[in-house]
């Protein structure tokens, strides 16, 4: 009797059990926010291409052909980017069309002194000592490259100082030569075209620009 008893429970407690997990629900997990409150989503690389993007077809619309009445100039030349922008930027709204171009160009790094080569070295030394006995002290003699043999009187910043060495000079009965010195340095133009009434001194006041005149294109707009 007792083991019959046993059996009838067993199998009532698994009726149940079936019956719990049948009507059972899991409860929904909260969904954490994607960032903190006041912090900006992440954005795919590709979705912030966008942007730059439309704003380059933006700026790449055909501009205005040059009016009949037109003037045409190139503006230069300017010695940094941060220089040809600023000019860029105001000149934009004052002209029909606006571009610029990279040209290489030299800058003047100030003036040497010195006397031509002389057939030896020996010769540039004798030079150099005879100077010396007329209180010109401050001079040496080049011993290589294409300069070779020539006796150096001084390297000066202004034409002014040069030219007056090569006086000094030139009265003990030599003959001095004065000779700029430049390096190669890249420069930007600006190519416009605008009304016939346009001053450009008067959109870029106080600056030591160049304006030549220039046959009239059509003009392509600046990245």
């Amino acid at each position: 009797m007792l083991l019959r008893a046993l059996i009838v429970l067993l199998l009532c407690m698994n009726l149940g059990v079936a019956i719990w997990w049948a009507a059972h629900h899991e409860p929904a997990m909260p969904v954490a926010p994607a960032t903190d409150p006041g912090v900006a989503s992440l954005t795919l690389l590709s979705e912030t291409e966008q942007q730059p993007r439309a704003e380059a077809e933006e700026l790449s619309v055909d501009p205005q052909a040059p009016g009949p009445g037109s003037v045409c100039l190139s503006l230069g030349p300017f010695s940094t980017p941060a220089d040809l922008r600023k000019a860029m930027n105001a000149l934009m709204p004052q002209v029909e069309s606006i571009q610029y171009r990279e040209v290489p160009g030299v800058s003047l790094r100030g003036y040497r002194v010195y006397l031509p080569a002389a057939g030896s070295r020996a010769e540039a030394l004798e030079a150099a000592r005879s100077l010396a006995t007329h209180g010109v002290s401050d001079t040496y003699v080049v011993t290589a490259g294409d300069q070779q043999n020539t006796v150096s009187l001084g390297i000066f910043r202004e034409l002014e100082n040069a030219t007056q060495r090569r006086e000094q000079v030139a009265a003990l009965g030599y003959n001095p030569t004065v000779e700029a010195r430049t390096e190669p340095v890249q420069q930007w133009w600006i190519d416009l075209a605008a009304p016939a009434d346009f001053v450009w001194q008067s959109v870029l006041p106080g600056t030591a620009l160049k304006a030549v005149s220039a046959p009239c294109t059509e003009a392509a707009p600046t990245p």
